[in-house]
């Protein structure tokens, strides 16, 4: 997206408070953390922040309150997933208007089955409507969420209608076949590795970074593996550890951990919390994992 590629975006955890509402002094506070640790970027509103869970009026109030707490725009990123192309058209101009430095936008997930020739029709609606503003658009390919596959041709296309605006693509398939062919295809592009097991290999292949649940808990393992392509096995296993439990709870559970304020494991129906008995266990993965670091 830049002379100095992508680099490390944080996929950043939503946090509540104990009415339920979003604590946003807590949230830019762990923002700043993780770009003090050397993140390029936060994520705001993505599948590990519960953008789904979060309303428009509290997307605004929230992109007002990272303002207002210093946190440049030009550091956040804002993910959009809607169904209808108004709602998504709507919210990443409100993300592109603040001055952010892309929108993570994923396909419209409500209808299944639909065609490709159905979901170029949506994403040409959302780009076509915003216009001359639309820049730094990375397509979201998460199908065990939406459903819906973006595949290596749909991007193209995509790309070859609207080649001002597409930067990039967050690849969180888990499909290592199609990241390697999406690499070979679009490298010309910042493709992100959203499986933080494949991060290193897709770097090696000309990957640009990730945009990263577990950058939320230890970005310094991760920028080796962006910078120089190195394979991380305490990562990788750790990664595997979240895995056995609902992913986005179990984050939340690890940076609760890690700051030590519970409110930060707090998640939003229809996502329940992870069990205190999983969440001591991934801590203590965790804690290995560091204790193993500083040896």
């Amino acid at each position: 997206m830049d002379d100095q590629g992508f680099g490390l975006s944080a996929a950043l955890v939503t946090v509540f408070d104990e009415s339920g509402s979003i604590d946003s002094g807590a949230m830019a506070r762990h923002a700043r953390w993780c770009l003090d640790q050397g993140c390029s970027s936060v994520t705001l509103f993505g599948t590990t922040g519960e953008g789904s869970s979060v309303s428009r009026t509290e997307r605004t109030s929230l992109i007002r309150a990272f303002h207002e707490a210093g946190i440049a725009p030009a550091q956040t990123i804002g993910c959009v997933m809607a169904n209808a192309a108004g709602d998504a058209t709507e919210q990443a101009a409100e993300l592109l208007d603040a001055g952010a430095r892309g929108v993570l936008l994923a396909p419209p997930s409500y209808f299944k089955n639909v065609s490709e020739d159905g979901v170029f029709a949506w994403f040409s609606e959302v780009l076509g409507a915003l216009g001359d503003k639309a820049r730094g658009i990375i397509l979201y390919n998460i199908p065990s969420v939406t459903a819906v596959e973006l595949s290596v041709p749909l991007i193209g296309r995509i790309r070859a209608a609207f080649p001002k605006a597409i930067a990039g693509v967050k690849d969180s398939s888990g499909n290592w076949p199609y990241t390697e062919r999406l690499l070979a295809e679009h490298k010309d592009i910042a493709i992100l590795i959203g499986d933080e097991r494949s991060l290193a290999a897709g770097v090696r292949l000309g990957a640009q970074g990730a945009i990263s649940g577990m950058a939320n808990l230890l970005p310094e393992r991760l920028l080796p593996m962006i910078r120089e392509g190195r394979d991380d096995k305490g990562v990788h296993e750790l990664v595997d550890a979240v895995l056995t439990f609902p992913v986005t709870p179990a984050v939340k559970a690890l940076v609760a951990h890690r700051t030590g304020e519970a409110g930060f494991a707090r998640v939003r129906a229809p996502l329940v919390s992870t069990p205190a008995e999983g969440a001591a266990r991934l801590g203590a993965i965790y804690d290995a994992l560091n204790a193993s670091q500083a040896a």
